[in-house]
Formats: structure tokens, C-alpha cells, sequence
């Protein structure tokens, strides 16, 4: 897809004329939400593949993450200019949150992921990075004192146990512990990529959002690079790639075209379509995605214990999420807002103090 078809396919609905459930046009609405969160997930999903290729060839993970963020930084400007066309005023109003997307969502996460791969699978990296919703539930626990009722604690033990298979502790600890110290500030970033990505009431549009915090990421990863804050090495050498030998650049190419600017964007589109907690529900398909990605081009195959601690990672996250939702649906926006509270207050210190102008457009 064109970078100047995705701006124009995901144009931000104006607050005052957004679908909202019953009304006509809503189900088209989420359906093409759902759409593209599963492509999202899809391309996220091919970035470890890509990844370890390119670290394998002697690329370090610094480099690695700067050449996906930069490239993906310069494919996102000219779509990122056009949907802000007439409106600079609101990437300066939102600089905060784009900012911190920037540093946590692009660069902070990715470049822990690809620090973790390298020292265990993409699948078990990736596992662990999406014990986000269990570290945003232990956060609320300890800063505001908000118990978790039975649902999520029954959903956070599963992910616990299905942790403790995934790094296969009943054989002796045979994972990486650095590999997984690494994934598990990828897990940080991540829960701030879902906070800021789900922002219903930001006049951001979503390809600006990427655009912008692309070029923050890349900045940042750049700058990491010519300070040597990390090992920096790269390599032209042809790589190792689904079984054959192709040249470095297709990789590259494929990190910050597929697994950066269409994921990002298409992923940013789909939180705001969907909701946060539907969106995050779906974004698990991500892990499905990637390892069989990486068992295709890469030959990681996961071994029967890890699968299981998969799947008791993936329906901790789900029975937490559901117990959001069925929260949400009981008690109504009232009760709803206030089991978000914290979520809330922190939004409320990135996002821009504004006036309705945004209902009367």
C-alpha cells in the first residue's frame, strides 16, 4: 500500500461526527477497524523474523532499530504532511504525547525486543513482552491500591504459570536471563505504546502520530548510535533469510516498510476504532504471527512446553482484558472511568489542554 493511501485511508473521524454502537454505519466502521488491527498484527509480527536475520549477519541491535525507525521515519513524512495539511497547530498542541510515543513506543520498545532476541527466540521475547497487561495491573495495585478482582487474578496467575513454562524453569533455567531482562522493558514500553496509541480524544490523526513519533525514535537511535551507548556494528554482507541467501537491504527494507510505518500506522488506526481493550485483544494475534513467521524464515521452532506456557499467557491476557470489558459493561462509563483512573490521570498530563474547537470543524 502507497504511504499516500494509508494517509488517506486513515484520516482522523472528527470528534463530533465518530460512529458510535447502534448507529448506522458503526458496524462497517469496526469491522474495518478489525480489518486492519489483523493486518497490523501481521506486520508487527514479521519484525523478529526480519530481525534476527540482520542481527545474525553481524548487525547489532542499535543499528538494526536505527535503520527500521529512520527509514520508516522518511516513508511516513510526505502522508504525515499531507493529513496535517491546514492544521499544524495540532502536531505542536501534542508534542508531549508524541514525545513520549516516540521514546517508549518506537524506540525504548523496539530496541528492547531486539536486544532480547538476540539472546532467546522471537517467540519467547515476544511472550514475554506481552505480559504488559499484567505489569499495568500489578502499577494500579501498588500506586493507587486498586485490589484486582478474581477474574484478573486468575488471569494474571495463568500468566504467570504459562511464564514459567515459557522460560522452561522445571529443566533448570534454560533461557537467557539477560534475554529476558531485555523483554521485559520491552513489556514497559509497550504498555505506554497502548496508552497513547488508544487516545480516542486526540485530534492527532494516527499516520501523524506514527510520522511524528517515528522521527522522535529515529533521532534518539541515531544519537545512541554516534555516542556509542551501545555496541554499533553493520554489515553489507547477504544474509540468511527463509532458507536462501538474499541481500542485507531486503531485510532492512522489510523492517521499516512492513514491520514499521504499515504496522504503526495501521496499529494506531486500529486502537482508536476499536478501543484500547478490544484493539489489545486482537494485537495478541501478533504473537501467533510472529512465531510462525519466525518458524518459517528463520527455523525457530518452539518446543511443546514453551507452547503451552503460550497459551497460558495468552488467556491470563485474555481473561484480565475480559474482566476490563465486563467491568466496563456492568457498571457502566461512570464506574468504567473511574477502574481507568489511573490510565486517565496520565493522559491528562500528555494530552494538551484545548477547547471544542475540534466539534464545531
Amino acid at each position: 500500500m502507497a504511504p499516500s493511501q494509508i494517509a488517506h485511508d486513515i484520516e482522523p473521524i472528527p470528534v463530533a461526527t465518530r460512529r458510535r454502537p447502534g448507529r448506522s454505519g458503526a458496524m462497517s466502521h469496526t469491522s474495518m477497524g478489525l480489518i486492519i488491527a489483523i493486518v497490523s498484527c501481521a506486520a508487527f509480527g514479521t519484525s523478529g523474523s526480519f530481525a534476527k536475520a540482520l542481527l545474525g549477519s553481524g548487525w547489532t541491535p542499535v543499528t538494526a532499530v536505527a535503520a527500521r525507525i529512520s527509514i520508516a521515519a522518511l516513508a511516513l513524512a510526505i502522508p504525515t504532511a499531507m493529513a496535517l495539511r491546514g492544521r499544524w497547530h495540532v502536531l505542536r498542541d501534542n508534542i508531549k504525547p508524541i514525545v513520549l510515543y516516540g521514546i517508549f513506543g518506537v524506540a525504548g520498545c523496539q530496541l528492547f525486543y531486539f536486544n532480547a532476541v538476540t539472546h532467546v527466540s522471537v517467540g519467547v521475547a515476544l511472550l514475554i513482552e506481552y505480559l504488559a497487561p499484567m505489569l499495568l495491573v500489578g502499577w494500579a495495585w501498588a500506586r493507587y491500591g486498586r485490589t484486582p478482582r478474581r477474574l484478573t487474578i486468575a488471569g494474571t496467575a495463568a500468566a504467570i504459570v504459562g511464564l514459567l513454562f515459557v522460560l522452561d524453569v522445571f529443566n533448570g533455567f534454560s533461557v537467557d536471563p539477560i534475554g529476558i531482562a531485555w523483554a521485559l522493558g520491552a513489556a514497559l514500553c509497550l504498555t505506554v505504546y497502548f496508552v497513547i496509541a488508544g487516545d480516542e480524544e486526540s485530534e492527532l490523526p494516527p499516520i501523524a502520530l506514527a510520522g511524528g513519533g517515528m522521527s522522535v525514535g529515529a533521532v534518539i537511535l541515531l544519537a545512541m548510535c554516534a555516542l556509542g551507548v551501545q555496541p554499533v556494528s553493520v554489515s553489507t554482507a547477504d544474509v540468511t533469510f527463509a532458507g536462501s541467501q538474499m541481500p542485507f537491504w531486503v531485510p532492512v527494507l522489510g523492517l521499516a516498510l512492513i514491520a514499521a510505518a504499515l504496522a504503526y500506522a495501521t496499529g494506531i488506526y486500529a486502537a482508536r476504532a476499536l478501543g484500547t481493550t478490544v484493539a489489545s485483544f486482537i494485537s495478541l494475534l501478533e504473537v501467533l504471527f510472529a512465531v510462525a513467521f519466525a518458524w518459517m524464515f528463520v527455523g525457530e521452532a518452539p518446543t511443546l512446553v514453551q507452547v503451552v506456557g503460550g497459551v497460558f499467557i495468552v488467556g491470563g491476557v485474555v481473561l484480565v482484558r475480559l474482566d476490563e470489558s465486563r467491568h466496563a459493561e456492568s457498571f457502566g462509563p461512570v464506574v468504567a472511568a473511574e477502574h481507568d483512573a489511573e490510565i486517565e490521570r496520565w493522559l491528562d498530563d500528555v494530552r494538551p489542554t484545548r477547547d471544542e474547537e475540534c466539534v464545531t470543524r
